[in-house]
Parts: structure tokens; sequence; C-alpha cells
């Protein structure tokens, strides 16, 4: 699991940059229409990761999507519209991301080795991400600055960074249990020099589309996908093998090394065992939303006015 940021983060970084300063100019190109908006976002989210999932090979994309492990994500937002091209919008948002082997359906495929596994996890989140949206369709509108009853796609990137807390269910107990103490898979043991241990918080790069509709020149309502790539394996706690139970009472009390060793591997009859395999290391965990958003303008619209755009001054 890497954590250092990969060139790409920087790369994009620098696109950021480049893209806002672009838009400082693009006034030249339409009416000037700049703005701030806030508003609100609410919807289901979902998390890609080593457990649960689906047939076949354990993806980190849609293929292994759970609706049963669907929870609500909700949050805020405030935007900055240049013009109509681009806006860079800063969000927060509060969420569950939760994830069960219990629910594979067997198909005699490669999916009955996560069954098998029979782990799970569910944990809050919270996240702030820096975003830039682009409107492709405002050069195929006659007048962009009048955008009232107006739908207009566009597109999303940018990054943030993340929290999480991972607990998983000890059926011994009947209780759910922080799973980062417990260094299931040996993080931060001597025998596992390559295994460090995990932090809790991340960074994270979303990226995605949406819809936006006007209701009026100050109001309008999007519906949105947002992907998260992070740069961890372990927001469900699972990434490598499993290592020797006897192992855990070198580093921990007795009790908690019980605890350690029973939620390590839940496996059904217990199948699997030491140097096993029990998590896919290559494949770094991610989740996604599927928010609607309400957005409200600050202040006046571009023009001093409130309304539709489209209507005629009053003479007198």
């Amino acid at each position: 699991m890497k954590q250092n940021l990969p060139r790409s983060v920087w790369r994009l970084c620098a696109l950021s940059l480049f893209t806002f300063i672009s838009s400082l100019s693009f006034g030249q190109i339409t009416e000037s229409s700049s703005h701030f908006e806030a508003g609100i976002t609410v919807g289901p989210s979902n998390f890609l990761g080593d457990l649960g999932g689906n047939m076949g090979r354990g993806t980190t994309f849609l293929k292994d999507n759970n609706i049963q492990m669907t929870k609500l994500t909700f949050g805020g937002f405030v935007s900055y519209h240049p013009n109509e091209l681009l806006a860079f919008r800063f969000a927060v948002n509060f969420g569950t991301l939760e994830g069960d082997d219990a629910i594979i359906s067997r198909k005699g495929g490669l999916e009955e080795a996560r069954k098998n596994r029979n782990s799970n996890f569910r944990s809050k989140f919270s996240e702030a991400l820096l975003l830039g949206e682009l409107y492709p369709t405002i050069f195929f509108e006659d007048d962009p600055s009048d955008n009232w009853r107006k739908f207009r796609p566009y597109g999303v990137i940018g990054i943030g960074g993340f929290k999480y807390n991972s607990e998983g269910y000890d059926p011994v107990t009947n209780t759910w249990v922080k799973l980062k103490p417990l260094r299931t898979e040996g993080q931060g043991f001597t025998e596992f020099p390559d295994r460090k241990e995990y932090n809790l918080s991340q960074i994270n790069i979303p990226m995605g589309i949406g819809i936006k509709y006007f209701l009026s020149d100050n109001v309008n309502l999007s519906f949105e996908i947002i992907h998260r790539k992070t740069f961890t394996d372990y927001i469900d706690d699972v990434s490598t093998t499993y290592i020797d139970p006897a192992l855990f009472s070198n580093y921990m009390p007795a009790n908690e090394a019980q605890l350690a060793a029973r939620m390590a591997n839940k496996s059904l009859n217990g199948v699997y065992g030491p140097g096993m395999k029990r998590g896919t290391q290559k494949n770094n965990d991610a989740y996604y939303s599927a928010g609607f958003k309400l957005g409200f303008r600050l202040g006046n619209s571009s023009n001093g006015r409130y309304g539709n755009s489209t209507n005629c001054p009053i003479r007198f």
C-alpha cells in the first residue's frame, strides 16, 4: 500500500491551477457573470473495495456495487463561478461506508473465496473536497448569460481528503470493535516490515459527471455522480494475507490478542490459514456518491436584478 502521492496528483494540482488562471480571461468570450453559490447535497453512497461484491473477481468499480450496503451521505458547499464555463467548489460531506462478505451470492466462481472469508466492516467518514466544474455545452447556447429554465451537463474533478475509522462485527460479543488498533494483518509487526500501520486520514481524487437545472436565476438543482479514487487499501481493514494468530500475543495484552485473532480470521469453518490470501493489495479501495445538490446564488444576479433574465426591462 503506497501512502506517498503519485505524480498524477501533482499533475492534477498543476492542471487545476492552469485552469483557474485561464478562467480569469474567459470573461472576454462570454458576458461577465461571476458569482458565488452555496447549498446542500444529499444522496446515497457506496463502498467499492475488498469486502462484499458480486460474482467473479472482485473489482473497485460498479460491477461490485452492493445496493444492500447503500448509506446516506449529506453535506454543504460553496462555489465560485468566474463565468458560465467554469466553477470552483469547496464541499464538506459526511456519510457511512459498509462492506460485508455475507451478502455475496454463491455462483461457483471466484466470489466463493470472498464469501468464505466472511468478513465485514462499517465506518463513518467525513471529507473535504476542492472541485473544478466544467460546463462545455455553453458553447452551443445562443446566450450563455441567460440560464433560466436551462439544463446544463458538467464534468467534475478535483482533490480532497477524508477521515474514517473502521469497525468490524465480533460474533462472540455481538459488538462492533475498532479494527485499526488490532493490526489484523500484522501492520507494524517486525515479522512484516513491509506492512506499515495505516493512517485514518487519507487523500482522494473525486471525479464525476452531473447535470444542473436552473429553477430560476438564483436557484438551481443538480444531480451528480462522483467517484473517489483513494490511495489506501485499508478502508475495510483488508489488503494482504492472513498471519499466524499466535503473533498477536507478542504485541498486545491477552484479551486484545484474542480479539485481534478473531477479527483477523472469521473464515467459514476456518478454511483460511497463515499466508493465505485475505485481500487484493494491488487494488486500492474506492467509494462513490450519487447526490442531489440544491444551490442558491449569493447576492443579485449578474445583471443586477433577481428573477428571469429573459424578462424585458420595464420602460416608462
